[in-house]
């Protein structure tokens, strides 16, 4: 049965289980009755909003998860409910939501949020609570083991995003001079600054750089100017598919072909309908992952093709991405298995067990961790994809890997 609305609601009000005081009413030990409650594991999700779509994907993911523990028997007997609040992509929502969870349904862990912008907000408020916390939020200063020990990042950080497309600027398309774009954001003006930085390091000339207003309505004076100074190709850090889609449109109407590469959000659906032909969204490479793109036979990693048999028939996946909804799969999987291992839900038993995986072997990534690096997805599985070859959800990878 595939994973609808309709659940996610009933999930997301679903009770709160039989309560030790109810139990010894009903003749029972109250330890028993705490024995048998089921584990409770916050979501913090933008169901709704603006920026919902990844967390609906990441949602397909972890009802899917908590379906399968549930179905084999939960943990150590235990069933796990997922506590969801549809934070709406708001941080102040997100702070009430956390404070709720922290204070008056006391989860043992906590998923989420799903922007950066709202991890910023209640980051710091699980750290002082000791709540173990998985997120997949871009922003490098999110991680740091001392302000916030129990946080734990279950995807790339911007840097490793900026690491991958510079290497393949550099090591695959071999250019020696780029143009740097992005829009006038706090995040496009700091994550272009950054950009400009390595590449500069690496001794690339970085010929043209600019930060654009992503309502710009003519990009040919930007593209015009990168042309003119010899630029090999081009790299844009901004999450407006209306920018990118009228830049790689100004490129089509020059005739000029040299390739794109950079943001995830170049590979988004909505540039199909943005774009004024297809040609336009062509030689467009942008940030992917190794466990959710197939190579030339179509075929994609031994394990990604396990999940996708597992999903066949239960998790849509035509209007989603893979990634979203493994790296959901990986999170619930990654607490019920501390939880597990442990027979505690203790923070500290949670956070303890976080830190010593090495190489766990999960559906979006291998995560390492350790008590001094909570960046626990590998730079190596960052790869770059052919934007506008999405097929369920998966990407092909670009040019030049093996």
């Amino acid at each position: 049965m595939k994973i609808s609305r309709r659940q996610l609601l009933v999930n997301s009000a679903s009770g709160l289980g039989v309560s030790a005081v109810g139990a010894s009413v009903l003749g029972f030990p109250g330890i028993a009755a705490a024995q048998n409650e089921p584990i409770k594991i916050g979501w913090l999700a933008a169901l709704t909003g603006p920026s919902s779509a990844p967390a609906i994907g990441f949602n397909r993911g972890v009802l899917f998860a908590v379906d399968a523990i549930n179905a084999s028997g939960g943990v150590k007997g235990r069933k796990i409910e997922i506590i969801t609040r549809d934070t709406q992509g708001d941080p102040t929502k997100a702070v009430n939501a956390v404070q709720e969870m922290i204070s008056q349904v006391k989860v043992s862990a906590v998923w989420g949020p799903t922007n950066s912008g709202e991890s910023l907000a209640v980051t710091p408020l699980m750290a002082r609570a000791k709540m173990p916390n998985l997120h997949p939020c871009v922003v490098d200063s999110l991680i740091d083991t001392t302000k916030y020990p129990t946080s734990f990042r279950i995807a790339p950080s911007n840097s490793q995003w900026d690491d991958a497309v510079r290497h393949y600027c550099v090591n695959v398309l071999k250019a020696k001079k780029v143009a740097v774009l992005g829009d006038t954001t706090g995040y496009g003006v700091s994550a272009l600054n950054a950009s400009v930085a390595a590449f500069k390091k690496e001794g690339i000339d970085v010929v043209y750089s600019a930060n654009i207003d992503s309502t710009q309505p003519d990009m040919n004076p930007d593209m015009l100017r990168a042309k003119s100074a010899g630029a090999q190709a081009i790299v844009c850090w901004t999450v407006s598919t209306g920018m990118l889609a009228r830049l790689f449109n100004t490129r089509g109407s020059m005739g000029w072909d040299v390739p794109f590469v950079g943001h995830p959000s170049m590979s988004s659906g909505e540039i199909a309908s943005l774009v004024d032909k297809p040609a336009n969204w062509e030689k467009v490479y942008a940030v992917g992952y190794k466990s959710c793109s197939y190579d030339s036979a179509g075929k994609l990693p031994a394990r990604s093709q396990e999940l996708m048999a597992r999903l066949k028939g239960k998790v849509e996946l035509k209007d989603t991405l893979l990634w979203w909804v493994a790296a959901g799969v990986d999170a619930i999987t990654l607490f019920t298995k501390a939880i597990e291992s442990t027979g505690s839900t203790e923070s500290a038993a949670i956070t303890g067990y976080l830190n010593s995986q090495k190489k766990y072997p999960g559906y979006f990534g291998t995560y390492t961790y350790s008590e001094t690096e909570h960046n626990g997805y590998q730079t190596e599985e960052v790869v770059m994809s052919i934007a506008s070859s999405a097929k369920d959800g998966t990407f092909a990878l670009a040019p030049g890997y093996i």
